[in-house]
């Protein structure tokens, strides 16, 4: 093996040669710095192979372009994907001139960089966690692997860190704002960005054309938080979705992972802890963003389920009448729960009030076998899905989002429900998307 000197003199005259500056060689280790790579992979020989910036030294002394192969150290360097990978602490810069936040689009545009790369690296976890689990192979993951959508990506603060991290054919964007459109498309010509309310997205479709299911993210806009959280509900039912990492108002993230039996417990706990494993991954504070909201922002990560485990805990009950079931009790969230469902009970009964009064005093059914083995498995939504006796006494944040599922299928039963396709629009309103 070449003395330390001959390879330094070598990395002074290949570096002078590519025009990047020198680094004194070290065996066995990587060193990055200013973005340039070098590292010494240690054979198991004991020959040593040098490698800068994609170049490699054979033992012939000869140096070699190798970024290409795929199973080479360089191009492992740059393609495998990890939150710790992310690179995204520059300072987003705002457009000046006309281009000022709409407050009719809800726009505030994230200013700080510290928080853009935390929000990249929370997306880029939350997205691998949920290959990791969906495959159940332990690989190296790419960035293709994400098929990456951003939601409204405005002035383009998260999107200047996800276009190097991920690169352009690996990420898409939804932007009703033509102003951004054109921003966008100025500083990353290759991008591909739809000029499309995030509303009206049809994410099975996206998926289709994809290749597989979607990893959102996004700067949501306040005013249609939660109706873009219930389409991404929706689209998981067809797998178009495995996970969103998102912005949102604090207040409606508490609600999101809220506990039983507290005022922020509602219709969004019931919905997403059913269908996702959700987590607030940290609080954003109003500074960071431009104009400053008047309350504080959360980043909240969804790992959307899919279908076939959503199927397993609903077990043959149809998530539209669960929609309803939920829905009407929370409209009088203050009254039990018989009094919420007494109206709708008679809706199903055709009026029948004798069966209505059956419904109410009906001793909970034995939970279904899928549950049954989820509950063996120690699943810890499966382990609070019984219904109590006194159901009907209990009001709306006293019942778990498993619970609610059991008195659905007390009420409407499960003919047909198990074979039923799950619904392309349940949760979100019937005028947005297809």
């Amino acid at each position: 093996m070449a003395s330390s000197v001959d390879a330094m003199m070598l990395s002074l005259l290949i570096c002078s040669l590519l025009s990047v500056p020198a680094y004194s060689f070290q065996p066995a280790a990587s060193i990055i710095q200013n973005k340039h790579i070098l590292s010494i992979h240690q054979e198991t020989n004991h020959a040593s192979t040098f490698r800068l910036n994609g170049w490699a030294q054979g033992s012939d002394g000869e140096w070699e372009w190798e970024e290409d192969d795929p199973t080479s150290a360089a191009a492992t360097l740059t393609s495998t994907l990890t939150p710790e990978s992310i690179d995204a602490t520059a300072t987003p810069s705002l457009p000046g001139g006309s281009f000022r936040p709409k407050q009719s689009l809800g726009q505030n545009f994230l200013r700080d960089g510290n928080t853009v790369a935390k929000i990249v690296k929370a997306f880029v976890k939350d997205a691998t966690e949920t290959l990791d689990k969906k495959n159940g192979v332990e690989r190296d993951l790419t960035q293709s692997d994400l098929r990456a959508v951003e939601l409204g990506p405005g002035a383009g603060a998260l999107t200047d860190s996800l276009v190097p991290a991920l690169g352009s054919n690996n990420l898409q964007c939804i932007e009703i704002d033509p102003r951004s459109v054109e921003l966008l498309g100025e500083k990353h010509p290759s991008l591909r960005v739809s000029h499309l309310d995030v509303l009206q997205a049809d994410y099975p479709s996206i998926a289709d054309e994809e290749g597989g299911p979607l990893s959102i993210i996004g700067n949501l806009p306040y005013y249609i938080t939660s109706q873009i959280l219930f389409a991404l509900a929706d689209a998981s039912h067809t797998n178009a979705v495995r996970s969103a990492t998102v912005t949102m108002q604090w207040e409606v993230g508490k609600r999101i992972v809220a506990p039983t039996r507290c005022k922020d417990y509602g219709i969004l706990s019931v919905v997403f802890q059913l269908y996702a494993d959700c987590k607030i991954h940290f609080k954003i504070p109003p500074t960071v963003f431009y104009p400053q909201p008047k309350v504080d922002s959360a980043l909240i990560g969804l790992h959307f389920l899919g279908p076939g485990q959503l199927r397993r805990r609903l077990a043959g009950v149809s998530p539209a009448h669960l929609r309803t079931v939920v829905t009407a009790t929370f409209q009088q969230r203050r009254k039990t729960v018989r009094n919420g469902l007494k109206q709708l009970a008679l809706t199903v009964y055709e009026g029948d009030k004798e069966r209505v009064q059956q419904f109410f005093e009906s001793e909970p059914l034995p939970l279904p076998q899928s549950v049954q083995d989820a509950i063996d498995a120690g699943d810890e939504f499966a382990l609070a899905q019984q219904l109590p006796s006194d159901w009907v006494k209990k009001r709306p944040e006293e019942l778990t989002p498993g619970q609610f599922v059991e008195i659905t299928r007390l009420l409407y039963g499960t003919a047909g429900a198990e074979e039923s396709p799950l619904g392309r629009k349940v949760w979100r309103k019937l005028k947005h998307g297809t």
